[in-house]
C-alpha cells in the first residue's frame, strides 16, 4: 500500500515536468516508472533505498543534490545535467504544490539569519568556497582563473576568448583613463585587476579580497606582470577600505562579490561605494541577478557551495542604489553568457574528473558536478541572469549614447593585440 502510494505521488511529481524527452525511474522495490515523450534528452535514474525517494519528495531543493551526493540517487543513463534540464526546463508553468509553498515561505523567513555577513562571518563564507586547493581551479578555468560568466560577443569563442572579451567589456564601460586610480572589490586571482592596468592603462590598482588562496595568487602573477608597480592587493574587507586614508578611486569595479553581500547590507556596500568614489568617478557592478520577484537562495547551494549567499532581485538592490545616492547609467542583462561558461565549466571539470577526485574524494566530484550542473539549468530554463550596473555620483560622468562601449573595446583590442601576453 505505501509503496503504491509513494509511486503515485512520484507521477504526481514528475509528469507535469517531464514533458519531453524521457525520464526513467527505478524504485528501490524494483518498479520503473517512465515519463515523457520518448524524445531526447534520455535519462534514467535509480532510488538505492525508500528513504531516499521519500527526501526527494519532502524536500527537492535540498534533497535531490544530498542524494546525488550520496549515492543514493544513482543517474544509470545519461548525466545529472541530463535529468535536471529534464525536470526544470518546464517547471515555470507548472503550478507549485502546497507543501512546496509553505517550505518555500518559512525560508524566506529564514533569510536575514542565513544572510548575516558580518565580517567574520563574510570571512568565513569565502573560505568555505574560495581557499578550496588552489589545483582544483585549474582544471576547469582559464589561465587568468576567471571565475565568473565570461562574455561570448559570437557564441562560437573559446573561454578563453570569451573571459578575456568579458575584461575588455568591462574595461569599456569603465572608462579607464591612463593614470587613474581603480578599486577591484573582490579582486579574486587578480586578472581583471592586471588587465586593467597592462592593457586600459590605469595608474594604480588596489584590489581586495576575503580568501587567502585567491590573494596569494594574486599577489605571486602581479609580481610578474610588466605593471607590477601599480598592482596592489590585500586581505581587507569592503567595509574596512578608509576613504580618510586610501583616498578616492576615479574607478570601482567588483565581479562576481554583490552575490555574497546579502540583502541586509546592500544599503552598506552601496554608501561605502559613494564614499569611495571621486565625484566624477565610475562605478561597473557586475553579479548574478534574478529576473524575478525576491527569493532565497537554494537551500543545496546554501549548505555546500555557497553559505550567507544570495541572488538579489532589481527590485532589492536599486533602492539601496537610490538611497546612497548613487546615479544608475547604464543596466546591461547578460542572459545566456554563464550557462555556456558553465557548460565549458563541467565538461572541462569532468575530462579531468580523476584528478579532482584525487585532491578530495569522490563525494566532493559528485558535489562538484552537480554544482556546475545545477547552476547551468538555472541560467538555461530559470529566472537566472548576469546583471551589470553602471553608477556614477554625477550623470555626467558617461557619455550620452551607449556608442562609447564599442568604440573603446575596438581600442583595446588594439592593445592587446599590441601586448604578447594577450
Amino acid at each position: 500500500m505505501i509503496d503504491r502510494l509513494t509511486e503515485n505521488l512520484l507521477r504526481r511529481a514528475f509528469e507535469p515536468l517531464v514533458r519531453q524527452g524521457q525520464l526513467d525511474v527505478v524504485l528501490p522495490w524494483g518498479r520503473e516508472l517512465r515519463f515523457g515523450d520518448g524524445g531526447e534528452p534520455r535519462a534514467r535514474i535509480r532510488f538505492a533505498d525508500r528513504r531516499a525517494l521519500w527526501a526527494l519528495l519532502r524536500d527537492p531543493d535540498l534533497n535531490f543534490g544530498e542524494m546525488f551526493m550520496q549515492e543514493r540517487l544513482v543517474v544509470e543513463q545519461g548525466t545529472v545535467y541530463d535529468v535536471l534540464e529534464l525536470v526544470l526546463r518546464g517547471a515555470r508553468e507548472v503550478p507549485v504544490p502546497a507543501s512546496v509553498r509553505m517550505l518555500d515561505a518559512w525560508r524566506m523567513r529564514l533569510r536575514p539569519f542565513l544572510q548575516n555577513n558580518l565580517r567574520g562571518r563574510s570571512r568565513a563564507n569565502v573560505a568555505h568556497h574560495y581557499d578550496l586547493d588552489d589545483r582544483l581551479y585549474q582544471l576547469f578555468l582559464d589561465p587568468e582563473r576567471q571565475y565568473s560568466c565570461a562574455y561570448f560577443e559570437r557564441g562560437d569563442e573559446t573561454l578563453e576568448q570569451a573571459q578575456q572579451a568579458k575584461m575588455r567589456h568591462i574595461a569599456a564601460k569603465l572608462l579607464v583613463v591612463p593614470g587613474q586610480r581603480v578599486l577591484d572589490i573582490g579582486c579574486g586571482w587578480g586578472g581583471l585587476s592586471r588587465y586593467l592596468a597592462e592593457v586600459a592603462g590605469a595608474g594604480h590598482v588596489t584590489g581586495v579580497t576575503l580568501s587567502t588562496e585567491q590573494l596569494a595568487g594574486a599577489r605571486q602573477r602581479a609580481a610578474a606582470s610588466s605593471c607590477a608597480a601599480q598592482l596592489e592587493y590585500r586581505l581587507q574587507d569592503y567595509r574596512d577600505i578608509d576613504p580618510a586614508k586610501d583616498g578616492r578611486f576615479d574607478r570601482i569595479v567588483s565581479v562576481g562579490m554583490f552575490e555574497h553581500v546579502g540583502t541586509q547590507f546592500h544599503d552598506a556596500f552601496f554608501r561605502q561605494c559613494r564614499e569611495l568614489l571621486s565625484d566624477d568617478g565610475v562605478m561597473l557592478l557586475h553579479f548574478i541577478g534574478n529576473s524575478d520577484v525576491p527569493d532565497f537562495n537554494n537551500p543545496w547551494i546554501e549548505r555546500y557551495i555557497f553559505p550567507g549567499g544570495h541572488i538579489p532581485s532589481m527590485s532589492e538592490f536599486t533602492p539601496a542604489i537610490e538611497r546612497a545616492g548613487l546615479v544608475i547609467c547604464d543596466i546591461e542583462v547578460l542572459r545566456l553568457h554563464y550557462a555556456r561558461t558553465l557548460r565549458i565549466w563541467r565538461e572541462r571539470f569532468l575530462a579531468r574528473r580523476a584528478e579532482a577526485r584525487a585532491l578530495y574524494d569522490e563525494r566532493f566530484c559528485r558535489m562538484w558536478e552537480f554544482y556546475l550542473s545545477m547552476s547551468e539549468t538555472a541560467f538555461r530554463y530559470q529566472d537566472i541572469a548576469i546583471f551589470q550596473i553602471q553608477l556614477a555620483r554625477r550623470q555626467e560622468a558617461v557619455p550620452l549614447t551607449r556608442d562609447y562601449i564599442g568604440q573603446r573595446e575596438t581600442q583595446l583590442r588594439e592593445r592587446e593585440q599590441a601586448l604578447s601576453r594577450y
